[in-house]
């Protein structure tokens, strides 16, 4: 029996960086396992659209698919946009929703990554204090997460881990990296708590201007192409029931 195909579901973006960004991380979960199909469908700007992988698949005669929300957390577009999307594909399809992303182990080893990638080492993580910046939502669910996030990031060895957003919620990035400067941190870094670049993303990196460090997006890191597979298996273990039916 063939492994159900993958199909990662990104939001899209009128910011080209956004797709070459999800393509990209989506090659790397190819090369990691290439016993599995990875197709990857967009919410919205970006093409081929979510639905129409769907119908494309069906009509190839695809039986069985995990649908993958490339996010880090479960917020509107998890709980209402995609299993909309979803309830809507062709009936034949055996449609598995995957958990998001985040949290994750790994995720904050990615977060890590970036950050040594920048310029920071192990040596310095007791004297600087890091900004965790997120996109930001209106869903206090997913403002909790990133919350939790940073407290169990801080227990790692950090001077001092703060949440910030780049919308909707507060505090704002530059304020967060304010805020760690008043409490003596040696230095200040922002790492942004998003997996591709954009709009929200920019903002980030304006707010981390007083920051002595700033790290990349998460990207195509290959931590976040293992977080991609391990909700793949996890999806896939239970039976599953047709969408719609």
């Amino acid at each position: 029996m063939s492994a159900p195909v993958l199909l990662v579901v990104a939001h899209g973006s009128r910011d080209p960086r956004h797709a070459a960004t999800v393509h990209a991380l989506v090659r790397r979960v190819r090369a990691l396992r290439p016993d599995v199909r990875v197709e990857t469908g967009f919410l919205d700007f970006n093409v081929p659209s979510v639905q129409g992988v769907l119908e494309s698949l069906e009509t190839e005669g695809v039986r069985d698919v995990v649908a993958l929300p490339l996010l880090l957390t479960r917020a509107f577009h998890a709980k209402a946009d995609i299993p909309a999307v979803l309830a809507a594909a062709p009936p034949r399809l055996r449609i598995r929703q995957a958990e998001v992303l985040g949290p994750s182990p790994l995720l904050l080893s990615a977060l890590e990554r970036r950050l040594y990638e920048a310029g920071l080492t192990p040596a310095d993580k007791s004297s600087t204090g890091v900004v965790l910046a997120a996109a930001g939502s209106s869903d206090p669910e997913a403002i909790a997460v990133i919350a939790e996030i940073a407290r169990e990031w801080r227990h790692t060895g950090w001077c001092a881990v703060r949440p910030a957003f780049a919308s909707a919620s507060l505090p704002r990035t530059e304020d967060a990296v304010r805020q760690l400067r008043a409490l003596g941190c040696a230095r200040v870094a922002v790492a942004p708590y998003v997996l591709a670049p954009g709009f929200l993303p920019d903002r980030i990196a304006r707010g981390a201007a007083g920051a002595d460090v700033l790290a990349d997006v998460l990207g195509p890191a290959p931590e976040v192409a293992r977080v991609v597979l391990e909700r793949y298996d996890a999806a896939r273990r239970p039976v599953a029931l047709a969408v719609g039916a």
